[in-house]
């Protein structure tokens, strides 16, 4: 580890520290992990996560969620977020993620206050400045605080302080929002974010790790890392694959040749 890195870990410890109490949004992945374990550690029990079960997040993020702050002996606070009810998301307009978070982070500080913590936090860093993420609008406008960030501290760093410091995350898979894998303007339901959660939970139990199952319509298209495409050339996983997907009320099944890409449906915006 460089020592450009530890020192950014300092600067994060010392931030957090001046921050007096904080309310951590935890979702179980690699960077809220990190920052909660990073507040604990700074903060001890003036540090408190709150992670949201909804539809639009999978049940196994939010059961990996629970299980680290029990373990952790880190407190935390559990509510339910009905996605739906935010005005707009249903749409799925090039926003949604802006409308979701601004109402999700007014939650939080809603939460943070009865709790006298004077601080929400969010896991941010610097590469997520790299994708069109709607979604900093609202924790800008909120006031929300993004230590990681601030830090200047990378995803390839976070995965390596989390190594160090034994985090089972270090090595996790990046999962988004299940909404993120609905073509813009395209109706999401409950019944639709399920067919997904379901699907890549299938993928998982055949062996892939970094996928995603996107949706456009009645078509399912897979995204898996360039390297295990080879994979579908496989008779059996193939079919196997497509009929479960099927069942899940998919009409098509298709393998994207381009393989992996975080935030691929943002690629049309690009474009127009």
């Amino acid at each position: 580890m460089t020592e450009e890195t530890r020192q950014k870990y300092a600067n994060l410890q010392e931030n957090l520290k001046k921050l007096g109490s904080v309310a951590v949004a935890f979702s179980g992945g690699v960077d809220s992990t990190f920052l909660l374990k990073a507040a604990h550690a700074a903060l001890g029990d003036r540090a408190v996560a709150v992670t949201a079960t909804a539809s639009a997040f999978p049940k196994r993020e939010s059961g990996e969620a629970f299980s680290f702050c029990e373990e952790e002996g880190i407190r935390q606070i559990r509510y339910d977020f009905d996605v739906m009810s935010v005005e707009g998301f249903a749409q799925n307009p090039p926003d949604r993620c802006y409308l979701c978070k601004r109402t999700l982070f007014r939650h939080i500080q809603r939460l943070a206050a009865e709790n006298d913590l004077a601080y929400v936090v969010e896991g941010s860093n610097m590469d997520d400045n790299r994708d069109y993420r709607p979604g900093h609008r609202a924790i800008a406008e909120l006031g929300i605080k993004s230590p990681l960030r601030d830090a200047g501290l990378t995803k390839a760093e976070i995965r390596e302080l989390s190594r160090e410091m034994g985090l089972p995350t270090w090595d996790k898979p990046s999962y988004a929002c299940l909404a993120s894998r609905f073509v813009y303007g395209e109706t999401i339901t409950p019944e639709k974010l399920s067919m997904v959660e379901q699907a890549e939970q299938f993928l998982m139990e055949q062996g892939f790790r970094q996928m995603r199952v996107r949706v456009h319509g009645n078509l399912a298209r897979i995204e898996v890392p360039s390297e295990e495409i080879p994979r579908f050339m496989d008779d059996t996983l193939r079919r196997t694959i497509a009929a479960r997907f099927q069942n899940l009320g998919f009409s098509y099944v298709t393998l994207d040749l381009l393989g992996f890409r975080s935030g691929s449906m943002n690629e049309t915006l690009e474009r127009t």
